[in-house]
C-alpha cells in the first residue's frame, strides 16, 4: 500500500467512529423504563390456594376451557418443577438481562420513536422453539426454558436448533420478534425476495445490537460465518448460473433461507455449508443497499425487493 493512502484510510476510520459515537451518545441518553414480570416464579412458587390471584394478575396465560385442576397439576408436577428449578439456577437474578433489554429498547426508540415500551414477561412453556420470544405492542414474552445452554440435559433437538438455546440469543430473538411485529409478511414468492426479507431482519440486528457478533445475530458458529465469507462469490455465482433469483419454487426457501443443518446446493459442499446461506447473502445485499443510499432503518423495512436489489450495487467479496 502506498503511504499517501494511509491518511485517507485513517480519516475514513475516524469519521466512521465519530458518526457511530454521536448516534450511540444520543441512544445512551434515551430514557427507558423496563417492567419485568416473572410469571414463571409467580406460578411455580404459588400454592393452589393462591391460584385465583395468579389468574387475576396474568389472565392472558390462563385460556378458557381448562379447569383449575389442570393448572394445579402443572404447578405440582415433579417434571415441571424440575424444569423450573433449572431455569432458576440461571435466571433467579434477572437484573443483568433487564439491563440488556434497556439497551435494546433504547436502540428501538432511537430508530422507531413511536414504539411503546412493552412489559417483559418471563414464562416456562412447552419448549416450542418456533416461539422462543413473542413480541406485541404491550408485551414481550420470553420462554426461559429455551435458554438453558445448548448442552443442557433436557434438550433433545437437532444440533442446528439446539446451539441457539443460549443466554446470548435472547436479545437477537427479541429483535427478530420486533421485526415480525413491525413488518408485513413477505408475500412475494421469488427466491430473491425471501433472501432480502431475511436480510432486512438481520440488518435490523446490526442497528439494534451493534455490539453483537455477526455469528450471534444469525445464529451461526464462528466457523460457519467464516465459511460464508470465504464462499460468498461462489454461492452468488451458483444462484446466478442456476437462474434462482426470480424462481418461485417454494423449496428454495427451505434449501437456503430457513434454519437447517446445512444448505442444499446438491453438491459435495453441502455437508460443509451452514443453513440459511441465502439469508446471509440477503443480509449482504441489504448492507450494500444501506451503504449506498440515504435511507433510515425505519424506511428500509417498507422498501420493496426490486428497489433494494437494483440500488444495492451488490458485488460479492472475493
Amino acid at each position: 500500500m502506498k503511504l499517501y493512502f494511509i491518511p485517507i484510510l485513517l480519516s475514513f476510520f475516524f469519521l466512521s467512529c465519530e458518526k457511530k459515537s454521536k448516534s450511540e451518545k444520543v441512544i445512551e441518553d434515551i430514557s427507558v423504563n423496563i417492567e419485568v414480570r416473572r410469571f414463571d416464579k409467580a406460578f411455580f412458587e404459588a400454592t393452589p390456594e393462591n391460584l385465583d390471584n395468579i389468574k387475576k394478575d396474568y389472565p392472558l396465560f390462563f385460556p378458557l376451557g381448562n379447569t383449575d385442576e389442570v393448572w394445579i397439576e402443572k404447578m405440582q408436577n415433579p417434571q415441571w418443577r424440575e424444569l423450573y428449578g433449572e431455569v432458576q439456577k440461571q435466571y433467579s437474578n434477572f437484573d443483568p438481562i433487564k439491563k440488556e433489554f434497556e439497551e435494546v429498547f433504547k436502540h428501538i426508540k432511537y430508530y422507531f420513536p413511536e414504539t411503546k415500551t412493552p412489559k417483559v414477561v418471563t414464562v416456562i412453556g412447552d419448549m416450542d422453539y418456533n416461539n422462543k420470544v413473542i413480541y406485541t405492542d404491550s408485551l414481550v414474552v420470553i420462554a426461559l426454558e429455551l435458554y438453558l445452554g445448548k448442552d443442557h440435559r433436557f434438550y433433545q433437538f437437532p444440533s442446528y436448533i439446539q446451539r441457539n438455546f443460549e443466554r446470548n440469543q435472547i436479545m437477537p430473538d427479541v429483535v427478530s420478534g420486533f421485526f415480525k411485529y413491525k413488518t408485513k409478511p413477505n408475500l412475494e414468492k421469488n427466491f430473491l425476495s425471501k433472501m432480502i426479507y431475511a436480510g432486512k431482519e438481520l440488518y435490523l440486528k446490526d442497528a439494534i445490537l451493534p455490539d453483537y457478533s455477526d455469528a450471534d445475530k444469525i445464529g451461526y458458529t464462528p466457523e460457519q460465518l467464516v465459511w460464508c465469507q470465504e464462499n460468498e462469490v461462489y454461492m452468488w455465482e451458483y444462484f446466478i448460473q442456476k437462474e434462482l433469483l426470480y424462481n418461485d419454487d417454494p423449496k428454495l426457501g427451505s434449501r437456503f433461507v430457513s434454519p437447517a443443518p446445512f444448505s442444499k446446493f446438491y453438491l459435495e459442499i453441502d455437508n460443509e455449508s451452514p443453513g440459511q446461506v441465502g439469508a446471509w447473502i440477503g443480509w449482504q445485499i441489504v448492507r450494500s443497499y444501506m451503504d449506498n443510499n440515504e435511507v433510515s432503518v425505519k424506511e428500509l423495512l417498507n422498501i420493496d425487493t426490486k428497489e433494494i436489489f437494483e440500488k444495492s450495487k451488490y458485488k460479492p467479496k472475493k
